[in-house]
């Protein structure tokens, strides 16, 4: 269990520490010369093994606010302290405020300083107490009368947290491991050290890491868990990490930084929706609103837009989006914690919902429907998040399928655990390379029944053609959607029989396309000369020598063929046989394979051709997305384009 201190400055919340523990949580000189917690300390009693327990001891002044927020970010259990002399101090409540909008809600009241003031004065303070938790989760809460000068209840108050500790559970570790850093220093003999408590999954020594943003790769040399060696931590845990790895040095890792699993992507999010809620002694916050952002240790500036609204008043709650100055990590959950455009006043907070929205359509209906649904999920997730309602509801928004992956980014799931999440709602996942879809039984049937309307529709619109290319299916279909998920779908329809395939093209079955009786003559009378040269076929006007038939009439022939995929136009005049595009596209995959891409050198020399009719037939299957040209060479895009 870690507790943390909250109260106004010079309330006694380090010398209460101190009478507990017998461990001093004030490491800087400063902090000892003045009497002041500038930065949060810590500090760990030797506890038998059946239990743990850790105290952050933050900072009680307002100049500090901000090392308050670094450190009560990882803590589940307040030790909230008020002097009985000062009584409730505006620092006090702001704590107050921030712990709550974190969502802590269970906590300890300790009453200091009694051995100060007359018992008169102890009941008043007990009633502005009272007063300070009516409505919140400590109302009612016994009031620990203490003193640590004389030792005056320190017994009572230290069986009280040693009891919750040994009753605590363990926080139930879900997804990928995610530490937010509050330290960082080099220690003699080990290297680097980062200090901070795990907000998810769990870790153990020899694990590799990601550190954000820098994104280096690190490994973990050693742990340890409240103030002791161990051998693995999870969700929960006051950790310290030995880091060792390539390069790896203390400038790339700040306070405010994260330490991740390697398996969770980490890209710099600078767009977050969130359920935000303004404080009710806030002003009103107007849309676009600049303000000051604390999520675990880090800190950046932003712009608040509204998206239910263009002013969010006192008390109230809106879904929002943060527009950050700087890159910030963040995943399904976490709490932030929103000050005003001076970094004066602690105004608001909010939680994650998702870290990358989209660009259009952000404050529509469904999409609306779907934050609240994710909101909705955190705000029930004392026992573990579950995800199935914000699943289920993806299935029904998505029409051309969730992202599971960019859905297993925000939610800290690996894309196959959540694909298992999908796939017990009931839902079909599809993957290929980075992508990774799911649908849902009536989308998917939906999705098909379209695919063989827009069939029949191009049927109808041109039958002289053998059919539609699948890409241009899929681009009239759903363009949204990857080439290689998009055949995935397509092939119950080939291999049920209610689509046929010739070559890259699909028809209905009963389609039949074919070249007009006069059209068959001439093309028999063409072909042959074609095939004698394949890679290098006669030109148009070279047929029209060849077949003596007029030049109009051999172009009228070639585009019919065409259209029946007997050729591919690869140029103005130079029609190739289809067979013979396959097998240049063969003989690219067989290039790169051997020598990571086709050159145009070893094209032409396979082929037996000149280097500009080599460049003209590269450069056809670039145009239709068959290969993509990385400087001079040739590299596949999709590969399955003609299967």
């Amino acid at each position: 269990m870690i507790v943390g201190t909250a109260g106004h400055v010079d309330h006694g919340k380090t010398a209460l520490i101190h009478s507990l523990t017998g461990i001093s949580t004030d490491r800087l000189s400063e902090e000892q010369a003045r009497g002041l917690t500038i930065e949060a300390g810590y500090a760990y009693p030797e506890l038998s093994d059946d239990f743990e327990l850790g105290f952050i001891d933050v900072p009680g002044h307002e100049k500090f606010i901000h090392n308050m927020l670094s450190g009560v970010a990882g803590i589940d259990t307040m030790l909230l302290v008020v002097a009985a002399d000062d009584g409730v101090m505006p620092q006090t409540r702001e704590h107050m405020q921030i712990l709550r909008l974190l969502g802590i809600d269970r906590g300890v009241v300790a009453l200091t300083k009694c051995d100060l003031v007359e018992p008169s004065r102890i009941l008043e303070v007990h009633e502005e107490i009272q007063a300070l938790l009516a409505g919140s989760p400590l109302e009612g809460s016994q009031i620990f009368e203490v003193s640590s000068r004389t030792g005056e209840g320190i017994a009572a108050l230290k069986d009280e947290l040693w009891q919750r500790a040994r009753a605590s559970d363990a926080e139930v570790a879900q997804g990928n491991f995610r530490m937010a850093v509050d330290r960082a220093f080099t220690k003699t003999g080990s290297g680097l050290v980062v200090t901070g408590t795990v907000v998810a999954g769990e870790i153990s020594v020899g694990d590799s890491v990601r550190l954000f943003p820098s994104n280096h790769d690190a490994r973990v040399r050693g742990l340890r868990r409240q103030g002791r060696v161990a051998e693995h931590a999870r969700q929960g845990d006051r950790l310290a990490l030995n880091l060792a790895g390539p390069g790896i040095d203390r400038e790339m890792v700040q306070r405010g930084d994260w330490v991740v699993a390697q398996a969770l992507p980490t890209p710099s999010l600078t767009r977050v929706d969130i359920a935000l809620e303004l404080l009710d002694d806030a002003p009103p916050l107007s849309h676009w609103s600049g303000v000051h952002l604390h999520l675990g240790a880090s800190h950046v500036t932003g712009r608040i837009a509204l998206l239910e609204g263009q002013q969010l008043l006192p008390g109230q709650r809106m879904l929002a989006q943060m527009i950050l100055e700087s890159p910030l990590h963040a995943c399904l959950g976490d709490r932030v914690i929103v000050r005003d455009h001076g970094a004066q006043h602690t105004i608001g907070g909010a939680i994650v919902l998702d870290g990358t929205p989209p660009r259009r359509g952000q404050r529509s209906k469904a999409r609306l429907q779907w934050l609240e649904s994710c909101r909705q999920a955190v705000m029930g997730s004392s026992a573990g998040m579950s995800l199935d309602e914000p699943l289920r509801m993806a299935l029904r928004l998505r029409s051309d399928g969730p992202d599971v992956y960019g859905l297993a980014r925000n939610f800290n799931r690996t894309p196959a655990s959540l694909a298992r999440e999908f796939e017990a709602l009931g839902a079909w996942v599809i993957s290929a390379g980075q992508e990774m879809r799911a649908f849902s039984p009536e989308a998917l049937e939906s999705l098909r029944v379209r695919i063989l309307e827009v069939v029949t529709e191009n049927h109808e619109r041109e039958p002289a053609m053998l059919g539609t290319e699948r890409e241009r299916l899929r681009r009239q279909v759903m363009p949204g959607l990857p080439s290689a998920l998009f055949r995935q779908i397509v092939q119950p329809l080939m291999t049920t029989g209610m689509l046929k395939q010739h070559g890259p093209f699909l028809s209905l079955p009963e389609h039949q396309a074919a070249l007009s009786d006069e059209e068959e003559v001439l093309w028999q009378q063409i072909q042959p000369h074609l095939a004698a040269t394949p890679f290098d076929p006669p030109r148009v006007r070279d047929l029209v020598g060849l077949t003596n038939i007029g030049e109009a009439r051999v172009r009228q022939v070639l585009t019919s063929a065409a259209r029946l995929g007997r050729v591919y136009h690869v140029r103005r005049d130079h029609f190739f046989l289809a067979q013979c595009v396959f097998d240049m596209a063969d003989m690219i995959q067989q290039l790169e394979t051997a020598q990571g891409a086709a050159h145009v050198a070893s094209f032409r020399d396979r082929l037996g051709i000149g280097r500009k009719l080599a460049v003209m037939i590269l450069e056809f299957f670039d145009r239709i997305g068959y290969t993509r040209r990385v400087r001079d060479d040739h590299v596949v895009r999709r590969a399955d384009m003609w299967h």
